[in-house]
């Protein structure tokens, strides 16, 4: 599961950030009412939005670097 989402496209993680996000919210809320039946989920859920969140960071760093070198080229 690691590494599945570094062949997602930008706008592919930005969808998968925000359905994880919901269903950790959803998570977060079970572990009050006490229902989880495994509560390590959370902690993997945190760190799956983590790497989503750090691979969005670096398309978009790529991103303005190709943009900044073809304006350098213009």
């Amino acid at each position: 599961m690691r590494n599945s989402f570094k062949n997602l496209s930008f706008q592919e993680l930005k969808a998968k950030r925000e359905e994880l996000a919901k269903k950790y919210m959803d998570l977060r809320f079970q572990m009050v009412i006490g229902r989880v039946d495994n509560p390590l989920q959370k902690r993997v859920m945190r760190r799956q939005i983590a790497r989503i969140n750090t691979l969005i960071s670096v398309q978009e760093k790529n991103a303005a670097k190709q943009a900044l070198m073809a304006e350098k080229k213009a």
